[in-house]
């Protein structure tokens, strides 16, 4: 019985897919948001504090779309980023990684 279960389980994990199912064309569309800090090399934000801006180009989708959640959550604190994540949907935050993770 517990065998046929993990096998269900298993079964149901594979057909969700990947976390980061998410369309890289779709997420280029929102980069607009996460340009003005990710995007300028070397860049460090003077509020709350002094803080380097991660490049995001190449980083896993699944850490990006973890680390957005847990911002969304308030689990990570960011002013800036607690709001950018506030206003993504579950599929923002799938394209968004996907586009930054093809870089």
């Amino acid at each position: 019985m517990m065998a046929r279960t993990l096998v269900v389980l298993l079964a149901g994990i594979a057909l969700a897919g990947p976390l980061h199912a998410g369309d890289a064309a779709e997420g280029k569309k929102k980069t607009q948001m996460c340009e003005g800090c990710h995007g300028i090399d070397g860049y460090r934000t003077a509020y709350p504090k002094v803080y380097s801006a991660p490049r995001l180009g190449g980083q896993h989708a699944e850490y990006l779309i973890k680390a957005l959640q847990a911002y969304k959550s308030g689990e990570r604190k960011h002013p800036s980023m607690v709001g950018v994540a506030g206003s993504l949907t579950d599929a923002d935050m799938a394209n968004l990684a996907a586009y930054y993770a093809a870089q």
